[in-house]
C-alpha cells in the first residue's frame, strides 16, 4: 500500500472528543494550524441527535449506533497472563464511543472534581497508615500533579459546560447543601443544581437521618440557559431521560458538539479530516521527536500527516495500543515490573440495591437525567478512616433517576416471571413505585493487571488488536463490601416493602457482559519520573516532548469519581502549558 503525503500542519490532534476539542481550540486561539483527525464519522445535534429519532432505545441504547464497532477493531480480554486471551466480540462491561465528540457525546454527564487525595493517594495512604498498608502487588502512586495547580482548570471546564451544582467549599468556607468533602474552590457552579427528583430526596432524608451529607450530583446538564466563554449557548435540561449511551437533542447536556466545536468550526486556521483512522505515531531517526501521524483514510489508503506537534487525545485503550505500535515508551513487563506503556489498567467496582415500594410513593422513572440525583460522599477516598478496614479507596453511593426505559430501566421484584401475565404484571405493580441506589468504587492498580499487544488478533486493517488483562483483587472486595453495608442502612430506614442487592463477591471474576462503566484508565500513566510514567504532570511525552498523550490513560489508579471532570482539567492545564510554555521553548517541560 502506497503512502501519500499531505501538507505540513503546526498541529495534528488524534481523536476531536472532550480532549481533542479542548486542545484544538485552545491551540488554534494561540494562532497555530490545527488539523483534527478523527476515526468516526462526522457527527453534530442536529441532524444526528434531533428529536425524536435519538429517543429511540433499540437503535442507540441496545444497538450502540454511536459505539466502537467491533467488527473493525475490539480489544482482546482474560483474566490473568496464564489464559488465552479472547476478542470481544459484543461490548457490554464498557462501551468505547466512536465518531466526532467521542465519549463526550453519550456520557451521563456526572461531573466531578478530584479530591486532593485522589491526586496524591501514595503519599497519603504511606502518611495516614504507613508503606505496610498497600498490598505487594498494589501499584498505587501520585498523579504528579496537586489539586491546588489544576482548581482554576476544573472551574474552566465547568465554566465551559454550565455545570449545574451546589458548592460545599467556596474559599474555605463550608456551605450548607454542598459537598463538605470537597477542596476548596474559588467561586460556585455556574448554574445552580439541577431540581430535585422524589427518588433523591428520599435517599437524602434517610443519609441525613444517619448522620451522612447527601448534596445533589454536579452535572454537565445546565440547569438554566447558559453561554459559555466561547459564546456557545446551552438551553436548560428538560429531564428526557435520554443520556448515557444518546446524544442531547436539547443543547443542555454539555458535550464537544454544545460546548465547542460551533466556534471551533469558525477558525479558518482548523480543519477536520472524519474516518481517518490513525495507525502510527512517526518519529525521526532518533525517536525521539514526533514527525507527525500515518492514518488510513475512508479509501483504505495510507496517508502521512506531518506535524510539529502532535496530540494524542483518542479514548484511554486507543492511546495505549496507538503508544505500542507506535514503540514510543517501553511496553509494560508484569514479570520484571519494567517499563511503563499499558502499565496500571484499572476499572471500577460497583455495587447497587433495588427498592420496591407500594402505592404510597410514585416516582415517575420517566422523568430523569443522567446526573439527576443525590449523593453522598462520606465513604469516599480518604473522607474517613481506612485502619481498622484494610483496604484503600472507596466509593460514593447515590440515589440516580437516569430515565425509565423499557428496555434497560425496567426493574422487577425478584420471583418475578421474566414473561407472559406475571411479567406485565410485575411491571404494572413496580414500574411506578421503585427507585435504585448505587455505589460507584475506585479501582487500585496492580502488577497484573495491565494492556499490551495481542499477539494473535488483529483489526481489520491488520495491526495487533490491544490486549486487557485484568481482574478483580481483594482489596476492592472489601471495599464494595463495607460500602454496601452502609447502602443497606440508609435503604433500611427509606422502608420499601422489599429490595434487592447486587455486589461482587470473592471469586466473582471480571464479566464482560452487564454494563458496568465506561471508566476504564491507566496505560499512558503519569507521574514525576520516566521510570515510573508515560507522561509529565503536563501529559507530555518523557521519550518524545513535542507528543502529548491527554484523557483517562493518564490516571495511575482509578477514582471513584465518573473520570470526565478530571480529563477536562488537566486538558486545560495541559493546554495552558503549551501556549505559556513549550511554544516559546519547545522541549521538555519537566526535567526527567
Amino acid at each position: 500500500m502506497s503512502t501519500q503525503k499531505n501538507k505540513h500542519v503546526d498541529v495534528v490532534v488524534v481523536g476531536l472528543g472532550w480532549t481533542g476539542a479542548i486542545m484544538a481550540m485552545e491551540l488554534a486561539e494561540a494562532g497555530l494550524e490545527v488539523l483534527a483527525l478523527e476515526r468516526g464519522e462526522q457527527r453534530d445535534t442536529y441532524p444526528d441527535f434531533a428529536y425524536p429519532r435519538i429517543a429511540d432505545e433499540l437503535t442507540y441504547g441496545i444497538r450502540l449506533k454511536l459505539f466502537q464497532e467491533t467488527a473493525k477493531e475490539t480489544v482482546t480480554v482474560r483474566h490473568t497472563s496464564a489464559d488465552f486471551a479472547v476478542p470481544y466480540r459484543q461490548f457490554g462491561a464498557f462501551l468505547p464511543g466512536n465518531g466526532v465528540g467521542g465519549a463526550g457525546v453519550h456520557w451521563n454527564g456526572m461531573q466531578w472534581r478530584a479530591l486532593p487525595a485522589d491526586l496524591t493517594m501514595r503519599s497519603t495512604v504511606v502518611d495516614r497508615y504507613g508503606e505496610k498498608f498497600i498490598p505487594a502487588d498494589m501499584t498505587v502512586q501520585d498523579h504528579g500533579v496537586t489539586y491546588d495547580e489544576l482548581e482554576p482548570f476544573f472551574d474552566k471546564f465547568e465554566r465551559l459546560c454550565g455545570t449545574s451544582g451546589t458548592a460545599g467549599n467556596i474559599q474555605g468556607k463550608i456551605i450548607e447543601g454542598g459537598n463538605p468533602f470537597e477542596a476548596k474552590r474559588q467561586q460556585g457552579y455556574p448554574t445552580p443544581a439541577l431540581t430535585q427528583l422524589y427518588s433523591g430526596s428520599l435517599f437524602g432524608d434517610a443519609a441525613k437521618s444517619l448522620g451522612f451529607h447527601p448534596f445533589p450530583i454536579p452535572a454537565a446538564n445546565a440547569s438554566e440557559p447558559y453561554t459559555n466563554f466561547y459564546g456557545v449557548q446551552l438551553g436548560a435540561c428538560n429531564f428526557c431521560g435520554f443520556c448515557e449511551r444518546f446524544g442531547c437533542y436539547n443543547y443542555s447536556k454539555a458535550s464537544p458538539q454544545s460546548t465547542i466545536l460551533p466556534a471551533l468550526y469558525q477558525k479558518k486556521n482548523f480543519s477536520l479530516r472524519t474516518r481517518a483512522q490513525v495507525v502510527s505515531i512517526n518519529t525521526d531517526s532518533t525517536g525521539k521527536k514526533a514527525t507527525g501521524v500515518t492514518y488510513i483514510d475512508a479509501y483504505g489508503e495510507k496517508v502521512e500527516q506531518t506535524a510539529d506537534l502532535v496530540i494524542l487525545s483518542a479514548f484511554q485503550l486507543h492511546n495505549v495500543r496507538l503508544l505500542l505500535m507506535s514503540k514510543i515508551g517501553t511496553p509494560y513487563d508484569p514479570k520484571t515490573g519494567e517499563g511503563v506503556v499499558g502499565k496500571n489498567f484499572a476499572y471500577q467496582m460497583n455495587s447497587g440495591i433495588s427498592l420496591f415500594f407500594d402505592e404510597s410513593k410514585t416516582f415517575n422513572p420517566f422523568i430523569g437525567a443522567g446526573a439527576a440525583g443525590t449523593v453522598i460522599d462520606d465513604f469516599n477516598a480518604e473522607n474517613f478512616d481506612h485502619a481498622k478496614l484494610g483496604f484503600i479507596g472507596g466509593a460514593y453511593i447515590s440515589a440516580v433517576r437516569t430515565g425509565g426505559r423499557p428496555i434497560q430501566q425496567m426493574s422487577l421484584p425478584k420471583g418475578t416471571p421474566t414473561w407472559g401475565s406475571g411479567w406485565k404484571q410485575g411491571i404494572k405493580d413496580n414500574y411506578l413505585h421503585s427507585m435504585s441506589i448505587g455505589s460507584e468504587g475506585s479501582v487500585m492498580p496492580y502488577k497484573q493487571c495491565y494492556l499490551d499487544l495481542d499477539p494473535t488478533y488483529k483489526d481489520t486493517y491488520g495491526y495487533p488488536l490491544l490486549r486487557m488483562t485484568f481482574d478483580w483483587q481483594d482489596n476492592e472486595y472489601k471495599m464494595t463490601d463495607y460500602i454496601t453495608e452502609q447502602m443497606k442502612k440508609i435503604a433500611n430506614v427509606m422502608n420499601p416493602k422489599s429490595m434487592s442487592v447486587s455486589q461482587l463477591k470473592p471469586g466473582d471474576h471480571f464479566d464482560v457482559k452487564p454494563y458496568q462503566s465506561t471508566h476504564v484508565t491507566g496505560g499512558a500513566i503519569m507521574g514525576d519520573s520516566p521510570k515510573n510514567s508515560v507522561v509529565n504532570k503536563y501529559l507530555q511525552s518523557w521519550d518524545v516532548p513535542n507528543l502529548f498523550v491527554l484523557g483517562a490513560s493518564a490516571f495511575p489508579q482509578n477514582l471513584a469519581y465518573n473520570p470526565t471532570g478530571v480529563v477536562g482539567a488537566l486538558a486545560y492545564f495541559a493546554a495552558n502549558a503549551i501556549r505559556t510554555q513549550y511554544l516559546a521553548h519547545p522541549g521538555p517541560l519537566v526535567q526527567a
